[in-house]
């Protein structure tokens, strides 16, 4: 789903690097950041790296994992602070490095086998509950859209994420960006096999997305590997089906980065789906015609403008889960902003009011 590009090259020294842009650099938000230089031994080979000051400890790990395929939890960093390493939200900047600081690094390296889904990376944010509600938290929404972080990793992920067509988008329709774990499908007793995957789809999925396509083409944005989104999306008839409605494009886990906040008062961070990188490959949409739909807010995180959350679908097999009607009620709502020409005029916080102000069917 996306092109990564090469995280080390090998120079003429046979040492291996990953590069910025310098040590001062603008990150195309208008925001000059600081880049440290910094050297490191793993395996017993050299590797240097240059990272921004506004960067935090969790990205110097993404970085490592990059060049060494050393994952995170087993990462052992040496040297590059006085004690414990310091979390994972600190900024790089308040690690006072020295420039051309040198460190270890100790661990063994991941294979690229493919795993059961409970073991994948970033499933365990899909299942877990707690939330933070950026449509309601002012103070959050504020931090995330003012993080400088934030706005460069926008670009980076715009640089290597390839949206690969399925079906041609349609001159003037409006985009729905939808989520797919426990928004439209109960991913446990698919994943697991307990039950047929036209049982694990959420009441009224197919006449949904019928219904809205004349005026929304479909993308849709998953927190999972590509591997296991395209087999739900098969599995599903939502792809490869006779369906009234086609799929625009689809977005997987590796289009997500890591953004950080407080919950509660405390650190905590989580993955985000940033529209932004859709609408810069794809300018036929932007804020004034995308709605995402999710049943995690927090995944509006850097566009809670056009964020409608709605309650997660668990429990597939029960009697409850058989009568949601969650997606009908999404259905009349999509239907009855469909000619409206600027969603950024909209709160789509407020959505289930206004269903219910809308005329019985």
């Amino acid at each position: 789903m996306t092109s990564l590009p090469d995280a080390a090259s090998v120079p003429a020294n046979g040492m291996e690097v990953a590069r910025r842009d310098g040590p001062v650099v603008e990150n195309g938000s208008g925001i000059v950041e600081t880049w440290i230089s910094l050297q490191f031994t793993w395996s017993g080979r050299s590797f240097s790296l240059d990272i921004a000051d506004t960067d935090t400890v969790y990205d110097l790990k993404g970085y490592l994992h990059s060049l060494t395929r050393v994952p995170p939890q087993r990462q052992k960093i040496l040297g590059l602070v006085k004690g414990k390493l310091p979390p994972d939200q600190v900024r790089i900047a308040d690690l006072k490095l020295a420039l051309g600081k040198k460190f270890s690094l100790v661990g063994t390296p991941e294979g690229d086998e493919i795993k059961d889904p409970s073991e994948l990376e970033g499933f365990s944010d899909i299942i877990n509950d707690l939330d933070l509600d950026v449509l309601m938290d002012i103070t959050a929404r504020s931090r995330y859209l003012t993080d400088p972080r934030n706005a460069r990793k926008v670009k980076e992920y715009t640089a290597k994420t390839n949206i690969n067509i399925i079906h041609p988008v349609r001159p003037g329709k409006k985009l729905l960006v939808l989520d797919i774990d426990y928004t439209i499908l109960d991913t446990k007793p698919l994943t697991s096999g307990s039950l047929p995957p036209a049982e694990c789809a959420r009441p009224g999925l197919h006449e949904f997305l019928e219904a809205i396509y004349p005026f929304y083409d479909i993308c849709i944005w998953s927190q999972t590997s590509w591997i296991w989104l395209e087999t739900k999306l098969v599995e599903l008839g939502m792809v490869g089906g006779s369906r009234n409605y086609q799929i625009s494009f689809v977005l997987d886990k590796t289009s997500m980065f890591t953004v950080f906040s407080q919950r509660d008062n405390k650190p905590w961070q989580h993955s985000v789906k940033p529209l932004q990188i859709i609408w810069n490959l794809i300018p036929e949409f932007g804020a004034r015609n995308t709605i995402h739909i999710d049943d995690l807010s927090r995944n509006f995180a850097l566009n809670p403008g056009q964020g409608l959350k709605i309650h997660a679908f668990k429990n597939a097999h029960t009697p409850e889960a058989m009568r949601d009607r969650e997606l009908e009620k999404v259905r009349r709502y999509m239907l009855s902003i469909a000619n409206v020409e600027d969603f950024r005029t909209l709160e789509h916080s407020n959505w289930k009011d206004a269903v219910k102000k809308l005329p019985r069917p």
